[in-house]
């Protein structure tokens, strides 16, 4: 077995932590092993530091004036963790990183990093870096001359420095191109050599300010897949700001959906999507059909709920306060199902289609009940055969219980 493969064994075995200064063991737990164990590896490895978090964040608020921009946000990043800060514009995503960083002071609370304090510690005594929107690269500069920045800056021998810069120029894919200057490299690789620059000094967190947005929708795309990729095999914890949900859901461990200065939601991307606590994260992440019913009936596991007056829904009970008398649920428009016929399964109803909006793989229906009342429907486009359903057309509504989230109050 190849020593630093048998090194990183033990680490899962017995649980035995990276030393202080070797931000770069994610990556030296790849050595030598294959893709798939690499990545069973990692799961197991921040499993095990669960116990003391990269990033801790203890009722942080800050003030800009008479503006409150964070407000006592309580937050907790593992190691090796990509989360994202995902938001409106205005909404305190930015602050709360450049809080993070040292470029901001909280007004009140304490920020840790790695189990240390470092609320008034400056930004360079920080062992994070940033990579910003503007990517903000030395035009006079060749490729490993930007790269070589930080390094010079820390001291680092010509030697190592060398071998770093040569290891991270193949990790992002830039080989052949170390001597360009930027003004003759793509949006992508310029990104690319932004990244570089930030992780060849290894840092034990890397902050990215909307790093993508100025790319093109495939390339963005295209980068974001990069991104995931390059995060996994160097381990390091990554936190992502965004207002762009696609990009969330696609690249990130955790969301934590920040409103008016306030973490609305923390969860995985499958419960960020698949179960919003509020009317704001159903809204905010994807599609959502949310309506207030009346509740007319329950028991200990489901409740009968009235959507217009006339369609009633059976959904779960569970999250349902004992004593409510109204529910305000979410659902999903691509776990509504139409149908020609009613095929007597609970939750279905008659519906007329209003109208057809063709989004390629899928069909958006906009749909009304007996009474009038408006539904969103997604429907998979499986052919390119004419829709199934048209403008008046009669249909039938079918969605499971389990599919029908009851909301929190906002």
């Amino acid at each position: 077995m190849h020593e630093k493969s048998g090194w990183a064994l033990r680490v899962l075995q017995e649980g035995i932590l990276p030393a202080p200064d070797a931000c770069m063991a994610p990556m030296e737990l790849r050595v030598g092993i294959r893709e798939k164990d690499a990545s069973i590896l990692r799961i197991s490895f921040l499993q095990k530091n669960m116990a003391t978090p990269m990033v801790e964040l203890r009722g942080i608020t800050k003030h800009f004036a008479a503006v409150t921009v964070v407000n006592g946000v309580d937050l907790e990043i593992q190691p090796g963790e990509f989360i994202t800060f995902l938001g409106p514009s205005g909404c305190g995503k930015t602050t709360l990183l450049r809080m993070i960083s040292g470029f901001e002071s909280p007004s009140s609370g304490s920020l840790f990093l790695d189990g240390k304090d470092v609320t008034h510690t400056p930004p360079y005594r920080r062992n994070v870096n940033q990579v910003f929107q503007s990517y903000a690269l030395f035009p006079h500069q060749t490729v490993r001359e930007n790269i070589e920045f930080g390094l010079k800056m820390q001291k680092v021998s010509k030697l190592e420095m060398a071998s770093r810069v040569d290891e991270i120029i193949s990790l992002v894919a830039l080989e052949g191109m170390d001597l360009r200057k930027p003004n003759q490299l793509s949006g992508g690789q310029r990104q690319r050599v932004a990244l570089a620059r930030a992780i060849v000094c290894r840092p034990k967190v890397l902050l990215l300010d909307e790093p993508l947005s100025a790319l093109d929708t495939k390339l963005r795309h295209s980068m974001q897949i990069e991104l995931k990729r390059l995060q996994h095999k160097i381990g390091i914890t990554f936190i992502f700001v965004t207002h762009d949900q696609e990009e969330a859901l696609t690249m990130s461990d955790r969301i934590a959906v920040i409103n008016k200065g306030r973490i609305e939601q923390l969860g995985t991307v499958n419960e960020i999507y698949h179960q919003p606590r509020t009317s704001f994260v159903a809204h905010f992440i994807g599609q959502a059909n949310i309506v207030e019913t009346r509740v007319v009936a329950r028991d200990a596991k489901y409740a009968r709920v009235s959507l217009d007056g006339v369609v009633e829904l059976t959904i779960n009970a569970e999250s349902l306060p004992p004593d409510a008398h109204t529910a305000v649920i979410s659902i999903r428009p691509e776990r509504l199902n139409l149908n020609p016929k009613n095929e007597g399964l609970t939750n279905t109803f008659p519906v007329v289609i209003e109208d057809e909006l063709f989004k390629g793989a899928t069909d958006q229906f906009i749909v009304l009940t007996h009474s009038g009342f408006k539904l969103t429907v997604l429907d998979s486009n499986d052919s390119c055969e004419d829709f199934e359903f048209h403008p008046q057309d009669k249909a039938y509504c079918h969605v499971h219980p389990e599919d029908i989230v009851v909301l929190q109050g906002n």
